[in-house]
């Protein structure tokens, strides 16, 4: 297991690829790039398939998912909900965490913290998962892990299918890459999951 120091994170709004776009008219586009998180919640299409962000004061929209990526995303919902009922998982849940709305490929839950009302999670998942996309910055994806861990995550994996490697953020320690046989860390009583059985779900199952 190898432990890394994260590039600094400084990135300027301008640089992110994702500011054009078909889906946000682009009379919005420069008040969204600087509203606050009320302000953008209210603007339109963020619920676009696939949906937009607020990092950092930047409006992101997510890239669309490659085949790999929605099978891995799929199975490990269903494989983390079918074996445990401490946390549910969830795919693309937009998560309120001022003054970012994060949208994780996949948030964990603690059951007692799900509202029985309909609507974005207030608050920053327990455990999140990203799945980095070949075009996607892994800069950007850090900004929305670190910012997470400061709010409440206890748990972050950032997989790249590409590398076959998974970064794991846990509590206050610098990231690991983990690959291969590696087991990874968890929350609630899941079964021990290897780098490898990770990257198996890219597969149909």
């Amino acid at each position: 297991m190898q432990v890394n120091q994260p590039p600094t994170l400084t990135v300027p709004c301008s640089l992110f690829p994702r500011l054009t776009t078909r889906l946000i008219q682009p009379t919005l586009m420069s008040s969204i790039l600087t509203t606050p998180l009320t302000e953008f919640l209210s603007q339109p299409n963020i619920e676009s398939s696939p949906a937009w962000e607020l990092i950092n004061g930047c409006a992101i929209q997510k890239p669309m998912p490659t085949l790999f990526h929605s099978r891995l995303q799929r199975n490990l919902v269903n494989y983390i909900n079918r074996h445990t009922d401490r946390f549910e998982a969830v795919q693309e849940l937009r998560c309120l965490v001022p003054p970012y709305s994060p949208v994780p490929d996949i948030s964990i839950i603690r059951i007692d913290r799900l509202s029985e009302e309909d609507g974005p999670f207030d608050g920053a998942p327990d455990w999140l998962i990203e799945i980095r996309s070949p075009d996607q910055s892994t800069l950007d994806l850090q900004k929305k892990i670190l910012h997470c861990l400061s709010n409440g995550t206890q748990l972050a994996w950032l997989i790249d299918p590409g590398s076959e490697q998974v970064w794991v953020w846990q509590g206050d320690n610098l990231p690991t890459i983990c690959s291969g046989s590696e087991a990874l860390p968890i929350l609630g009583n899941l079964p021990q999951l290897t780098v490898d059985a990770v990257m198996a779900m890219t597969r149909r199952l």
